[in-house]
């Protein structure tokens, strides 16, 4: 009896298994089938161009698949794709809509909630660098070192920054919902979206008549701002001054030129860029005389990024001996982006440069290295740090004095 229950039991194993294997073999000749689709005459080669690749790989698609197509949704995501391709995270295709709120940012006019984000490489997230003053972020309880977990409900990480930072700015009115991380507790707070019109520079005088400016991004119109309060501080006779770059991440390079320019002799070598190999150097000098003769200090720290290091770097090479740079070693984004516009409205930014500071010293991916190297206190964070707990900006004020 028990040899005919195994029997039985061997058998029933036998044809479920063959019944798996067939099984297997149908669905991989349909499956082969569908792929090497015999009508459509076409096998993709190396020697295949990407336009004709591109063409196959649509009309598969238009063939096989059930749901709807949009073809400019398609179009624009196989572009965004072959940029990112590339491997470089500065260089993007930017739709028609995400062109205008871009030129909208450089301009430093838009509609959204008045923060400056940027993406922490060594966690992927989104980190809030500061809200702008009086802005609705700020009027909101946001504060400098918050992290973006989600917008309206969705997660983001840091290589996501740009369609982020897009999310946030819609029509003046709407409201968003964030999802924030703060000291390792997160909250929902919401933000309701303003016109938002960027100031790029602060100023004061502290102790000793120092004069103080900080500035915040390098957007269009940031030179003249810098000189407007600059002047003021003039005429209140400040004797030395500090320029606060911590945590600024760069922008339009001939603002950054044209500041440098106020602290340099005429001719002076401010930038030397190199663009795609085989071509020659490019040398921008300086075109008026010295504006600005007085002992300054620069502060910088790890955030301190792209045009803030080009203009640390003609600064304080023009002037050794009364120029010192005060903080962390600089973040190191030594190449620098071209932006072209296209006939559709559509653009692109491609890195089409590397820059070295005038004595040629190399920044992408090392850095500048300050005069000298102060921490934050144990337990601050450079975007929560108070101005009476502020060791690099009372280094600066030290040295100055």
């Amino acid at each position: 009896m028990n040899s005919e229950k195994r029997q039985s039991t061997y058998k029933i194993i036998m044809l479920i298994l063959l019944t798996a294997v067939i099984t297997f073999i149908i669905t991989s000749s349909v499956l082969y089938n569908t792929i090497g689709d015999s009508s459509t005459k076409y096998i993709l080669s190396n020697k295949t161009s990407i336009g004709e690749k591109f063409e196959y790989y649509k009309s598969f698609i238009e063939k096989h698949y059930i749901g709807e197509i949009d073809d400019q949704e398609m179009f624009e995501s196989a572009i965004k794709g072959y940029f990112e391709g590339l491997g470089d995270p500065y260089s993007e295709f930017i739709t028609k809509e995400e062109m205008q709120d871009y030129m909208a940012d450089a301009t430093g006019k838009y509609v959204g909630i008045g923060i400056y984000i940027t993406s922490n490489t060594k966690t992927n997230q989104l980190l809030i660098l500061s809200p702008m003053k009086g802005s609705p972020a700020e009027e909101a309880g946001l504060k400098a070192g918050d992290i973006i977990l989600k917008i309206e409900g969705k997660e983001y990480t840091g290589e996501q920054l740009t369609e982020a930072t897009n999310v946030l700015k819609a029509e003046e009115g709407t409201k968003v919902k964030l999802e924030i991380l703060r000291e390792e507790k997160t909250f929902e707070v919401e933000v309701e979206r303003k016109s938002i019109k960027v100031s790029h520079i602060e100023s004061s005088i502290k102790e000793n008549n120092i004069g103080y400016i900080q500035i915040s991004t390098f957007d269009d119109g940031c030179y003249k701002e810098f000189l407007e309060n600059y002047n003021s501080l003039k005429e209140q006779k400040i004797q030395s001054l500090i320029i606060d770059l911590r945590n600024n991440g760069g922008g339009i390079v001939e603002e950054a030129i044209n500041i440098a320019d106020m602290f340099t002799t005429k001719d002076s070598t401010l930038l030397i860029t190199i663009g795609k190999a085989g071509t020659e150097e490019e040398i921008t000098k300086a075109k008026k005389a010295k504006e600005i003769d007085i002992p300054v200090v620069i502060l910088v720290n790890e955030n301190t990024a792209s045009a803030s290091e080009i203009l640390t770097a003609a600064i304080k090479e023009n002037n050794e001996n009364t120029v010192h740079v005060v903080g962390k070693t600089t973040y190191g984004k030594g190449v620098i982006q071209s932006i072209f516009t296209l006939t559709d409205g559509s653009g692109i930014k491609l890195t089409t440069n590397e820059y070295y500071t005038p004595k040629h010293n190399v920044i992408n991916k090392v850095g500048i290295k300050p005069d000298y190297e102060v921490d934050v206190p144990e337990g601050e964070t450079q975007y929560t740090i108070t101005e009476e707990n502020d060791t690099q900006l009372k280094k600066a004020l030290e040295i100055l004095k």
